[in-house]
């Protein structure tokens, strides 16, 4: 197997599983979603990961779920919003079509309120949303092959945009 056919990256709320569901059923593929992996096999919510072991423990937990869902998955996989910050994770998807999609921090407000869910954006949520946005923006990049902003678009019209992009710069031809 030679890993997901897609894999979506981007800030947390930028719809990665609404978009990377319409893209699988598009593709004729499954979609797998590596927060998902990891609430089944740690049997709670990261919210709750995050409080009682700290990011650190998840982050390794998470890097565990990536290179696996990278290793078993050939469809369309969306990793959490800070999947991208290890190295490690980073030199995997070196060779992936990795889609990244954007949304300035107005869309993310529209679409997520900027919630107290969120484990990162507990206290003053715009301004964190804005430093994690700072800090992470260049790694999105560094490993996606196409860039798909999700600004004042539909789900509908974001998955097109993301098709496009991926059939247009893509490592490896689509299945």
């Amino acid at each position: 197997m030679s890993g997901p056919l897609v894999v979506l990256v981007g800030p947390m709320g930028v719809g990665k599983s609404t978009v990377g569901h319409l893209l699988a059923g598009r593709l004729g593929v499954s979609y797998r979603d590596t927060d998902d992996d990891i609430v089944a096999e740690q049997g709670r919510t990261i919210a709750e990961i995050f409080v009682d072991e700290g990011e650190s423990a998840f982050r390794a937990i998470e890097k565990a779920a990536v290179r696996r869902a990278l290793g078993e998955h050939d469809g369309v996989l969306a990793l959490g919003g800070g999947a991208i910050l290890d190295s490690d994770t980073r030199a995997l998807l070196a060779g992936q079509r990795v889609a990244y999609l954007s949304m300035d921090v107005e869309e993310a407000v529209k679409r997520t309120g900027l919630n107290t869910a969120r484990p990162l954006l507990a206290v003053n949520p715009r301004k964190q949303w804005r430093e994690l946005m700072e800090a992470r923006r260049h790694l999105y990049e560094e490993v996606a092959t196409a860039v798909v902003a999700t600004d004042g678009r539909t789900p509908e019209e974001v998955t097109e945009a993301a098709l496009d992009a991926i059939e247009s710069r893509q490592p490896r031809p689509l299945a």
